[in-house]
Parts: C-alpha cells; structure tokens; sequence
C-alpha cells in the first residue's frame, strides 16, 4: 500500500556523514531502498539545523542541505522533485516524489530574503520553529504562554502568499492558537495525542480538533517517547492507540503519517526502525481499519488536502 510521509530528517544525515549515500547507506532509515521496501510514494525531506550550530551559520547550513537534497537525492532516477503538489498525481509507477520542508525558521534570522530564497528552492512546508525560541515564534519547550513574535506576521504573510502549507509541529501552545486564523494553510507534519502520552511536543485533544477545524490535518510520528511517555522503545500496538484516537476524535481523513525517520535514530518502535518496515504498521491498522480507511491514511486524505491548495481566496 502507497504511503506519503511527511518528515524524515534525511538531509541532515547526508551534510552530517560527507561519505553517506542516499540509495542504501545502512545508517540512513529513510534511504531509497527503505523507501522502495516501505512503498513511500511521496517523502518529505526536512531541512533541519542543530541548535548547536552558531545563527552566523545556519543558513548556509540550510543551503548545505538543499545542495544534498539534489546532489545526493535527486540524482537517483527514482526521485521526482515535486514544487507543485498536483505533480503527484502524474508520478508514474517506480517514481517516488521528494518534497523540501523547513522545520523551524532559526536559520533565516530576522531575514525575510533568506525565506524567500528557501521557499523559490522548493520548500513545500515550514515549521515557525523547532523546539527553542527563534525570531519568529517560541517552541514547545518553551513557556507555553508566550505567544508569536512580531516578525511571525510578516512570515506568515508570505507563506500565505506563496500557498505555503505552515506545520505547527515544535510549536508552543499560545504560538498554535495564534497561529490558527492567520494560516491559510495548517498542517501538524509529526505530532502524536496528548491525551494517550504528555509530552509538551503532543497536541491536546482542543488543539487538534481547533486544528482540523481551521482546515488542517494531523500526522502521527514514530517517536517512542511521543507515543508512550519516558519510553526509549514501545510497540506498534501503541502507535496505532494514537490513530484510533484521532480517528475517533477527527475522522481518518484528517490522519496521515509523518514518521521523523533519520531524526529519531537510534530509539525505535519495535519492528518500525526504518521506512521499510512501514508494511508491519500498515498490517496492525488492519485489525481496527478497513483497507479503504487505511488507504485514506496512508495517502488520500492527504491528496485530498493537497488538491485544493491555492483554490482558497479568504485570507
């Protein structure tokens, strides 16, 4: 069964090991044989950059990744660099689409040109921020009462113009409400249920009916410790309690996948290590879902959303 995911950390590997190689790097979870094994269909890439890298450096990090993503990525026949979403429906069998999203917006500093730029690269999806304060916004580990920042409402503007989807995933909780009616397009790339594991990167049962509600959707990540708390491994079994949560909470039009493979290494969920064992996944929703619900969630009720992108005019 075809899958869309839509956060792995890949590209911050490929800068991180100069040796690594996207085809069948063993240390790669989201590599292209994975991919292939695992029937991803469309794969987002995150452009992601440690705190730890000083703010004079981050764009260029980000640049960095952006040269993998097509030295290293795109070079392989089977990728297709999807800048427009409907290009999804025209891949043809073999092909897997690969898409540019920004988690967090450090590395463009107070910069509006530095996102322009990242945005005419094909960046697809943008996360305000990781987990810490950054011009824009504050993060989930920050306090959850601060709300945007000044700079947010230029950012956002933009990537409203640019029908730019914005993911609240790393986005503190009065960051998210704010957020809510000035995005036109609103997406929660890989965050899990608040309610079935409390952790401040999990969204309460409000946000994500407030999220659904403002046109969005929820993609569930593979985390061990957003799925059950203070756990270093835990079963798919658990996973799936969080899809037949929101499926009760919000339909399953509304769930997807965004797994956080090459950035949750070296924690796993038994028997979901990497993209290719994405079939053992689809195997346990069969005991609560039918094939048709979990064709839905794996890719439809995403190409749902998708086909509507840049048909809205209210904001």
């Amino acid at each position: 069964m075809e899958v869309i995911d839509l956060h792995c950390d890949v590209l911050e590997k490929l800068t991180r090991f100069e040796d690594a190689q996207f085809r069948n790097d063993p240390r790669i979870q989201a590599n292209l044989t994975n991919l292939i094994k695992g029937q991803i269909k469309v794969q987002v890439f995150a452009i992601f950059i440690s705190p730890d890298v000083p703010q004079e450096r981050k764009f260029l990090e980000a640049a960095r990744q952006i040269e993998a993503f097509h030295t290293k990525v795109l070079c392989e026949p089977e990728m297709v660099h999807i800048t427009d979403w409907q290009q999804i429906q025209t891949l043809q069998e073999g092909q897997i689409g690969a898409v540019l999203s920004l988690e967090g917006c450090d590395c463009i500093g107070e910069d509006l040109t530095k996102l322009k730029l990242l945005l005419d690269a094909g960046v697809k999806l943008v996360g305000l921020t990781w987990n810490y304060e950054n011009a824009v916004a504050y993060g989930a580990s920050e306090n959850p009462k601060r709300g945007l920042k000044p700079f947010a409402k230029e950012v956002i503007q933009l990537l409203n113009e640019r029908d730019v989807i914005i993911d609240v995933a790393h986005l503190n909780e009065q960051g998210f409400y704010e957020l809510l009616p000035m995005a036109k397009y609103l997406i929660a790339s890989h965050c899990n249920v608040r309610a079935l594991c409390d952790h401040p990167r999990n969204l309460t049962d409000n946000q994500i009916i407030q999220l659904i509600q403002n046109g969005g959707r929820m993609h569930v990540v593979f985390y061990p410790p957003f799925i059950e708390k203070e756990k270093d491994t835990t079963s798919i079994e658990k996973l799936v309690e969080h899809v037949a949560h929101l499926a009760n909470l919000i339909g399953i039009e509304h769930i997807g996948f965004g797994s956080d493979f090459d950035g949750i290494d070296p924690l796993s969920v038994t028997n979901l290590s990497n993209a290719a064992e994405y079939r053992y996944l689809m195997h346990s929703l069969t005991k609560q879902f039918t094939n048709m619900e979990i064709e839905t969630i794996a890719k439809n009720g995403f190409l749902n959303y998708v086909a509507k992108i840049g048909t809205r005019m209210d904001l």
